[in-house]
């Protein structure tokens, strides 16, 4: 007979992660993004706790390195004993940066901790508090970094439980934003049998599927300019009927942020830097109470667009925006701006020359439409260079692009068409 229940999925906590290349950000920045993924994992216990969970899955790389650090693996012990000690089971698979060979300290565990092996896939139990079955958790570990062969296809669920949960490291139907291990197809989750899906390995939030549910819940603190926004896990729960429900939290202790800044209708430096000191303050209004990693990107076309282009402006604009808002060593919650990006347009003069005829023309007005419409801005980009992808590596280049590159790249197409227009006037 189903009984209700409620677990906790979580993945790619990186612990002890290095940050690369803060060497010249302010001592106060570069210790608190250092301590930042041991803070958001203690607040994904807090959050176990208080909400009762009967059990919590992690869904791989819960360390940085395959050689896991001590201090990481000690802090991982104390946690999720005191999870055990409020009657809480984790299960736990590796992924690509925590591989079974990598190197692990002799420790003793709680009894409610489980770790699936690399060999095969393996299933236990999990109860809900009051000692019912709750379901069967279902795992397999990575045994080394770089795992090619479909994991999934490992998965078979066995009779003896009302709902059955898997929780696998992989790549489903090739997201291009992450290493291909362990790939599989979205399809093949879901004709399986099972209920739910716990995946790792994918940074970004994703509900692939409802029924069975197919999930990542993304990292659970960013850890670059690319991991903007939100960080952390999901509480599911699971009705005796098998109705499931998910409720993101936010766990992340320090947040990375990326504000857009037009130069539309701007006349003057004392404007444009009014409307920095707004998105610096409006971004420390949406953080909250926590610090904040920022960039600013100035967009649009506008009288100001020329004198941005100089090879120095940027730093000298990134070093005062700084020196306005303060020094993060005398502020709790501080916002310290990373960079400056310019992607500002020249204004054009006259009638809008898009509004013409011929090969510039029309290339400038569907360079301007895609900017707004990601799905346009990724079939423009693959037409292309549709001739080009004969190429193999090529091939693999136009695979690894990101929406951001991708954006970029026809930013800069507009770019072309603008001055080559303006050059015909």
């Amino acid at each position: 007979m189903a009984v209700p229940f409620t677990f906790l999925h979580a993945a790619d906590l990186h612990l002890d992660s290095p940050f690369r290349g803060l060497s010249r950000v302010p001592k106060a920045v570069r210790e608190r993004l250092k301590e930042s993924t041991f803070a958001s994992f203690e607040k994904l216990v807090a959050l176990a706790r208080r909400e009762k969970v009967d059990f919590v899955v992690l869904s791989g790389d819960l360390y940085d390195a395959a050689d896991r650090s001590l201090r990481a693996q000690l802090r991982m012990q104390k946690l999720l004993t005191e999870l055990a000690e409020d009657g809480i089971q984790t299960f736990i698979v590796h992924g690509n940066h925590d591989p079974e060979s990598g190197w692990q300290a002799k420790l003793d565990w709680p009894e409610q901790v489980v770790f699936f092996g690399s060999r095969r896939v393996e299933h236990r139990p999990a109860y809900t508090r009051n000692g019912e079955v709750a379901a069967y958790v279902y795992g397999v570990s990575f045994a080394e970094a770089a795992v090619r062969e479909n994991l999934a296809a490992g998965f078979e669920p066995v009779p003896g439980a009302p709902f059955h949960l898997a929780v696998l490291h992989a790549n489903v139907d090739g997201d291009s934003a992450h290493d291909n291990y362990a790939p599989c197809r979205l399809g093949e989750l879901s004709v399986k049998g099972f209920d739910y899906w716990a995946l790792g390995h994918v940074h970004r939030r994703r509900v692939l599927r409802e029924y069975p549910h197919v999930v990542y819940p993304g990292n659970i603190q960013g850890r670059s300019i690319r991991e903007t926004g939100p960080k952390g896990a999901y509480i599911v729960s699971v009705s005796d009927s098998g109705d499931v429900s998910l409720s993101f939290r936010d766990t992340a202790d320090v947040l990375w942020s990326e504000y857009p800044v037009s130069i539309e209708g701007i006349e003057s430096e004392q404007e444009l830097k009014n409307r920095l000191e707004l998105a610096m303050k409006d971004a420390a209004e949406e953080a909250g109470e926590r610090p904040v990693v920022l960039r600013l990107r100035l967009e649009g076309s506008g009288s100001l667009h020329e004198s941005l282009q100089s090879g120095t402006i940027a730093g000298e604009w990134l070093e005062s925006v700084r020196e306005w808002h303060g020094a993060p060593e005398e502020q709790d919650h501080w916002v310290w701006l990373d960079s400056l990006d310019i992607r500002t347009r020249p204004l054009r003069s006259g009638t809008d020359s898009s509004d013409g005829d011929g090969f510039l023309a029309e290339l400038l007005r569907q360079a301007s439409e895609a900017g707004m419409d990601k799905l346009r801005s990724r079939r423009l980009l693959e037409e292309a260079i549709a001739p080009s992808l004969r190429q193999p590596r090529l091939r693999e280049w136009a695979a690894r692009l990101d929406e951001e590159r991708r954006a970029r790249l026809i930013e800069q197409a507009s770019e072309l068409a603008a001055l080559l227009l303006k050059e015909r006037e």
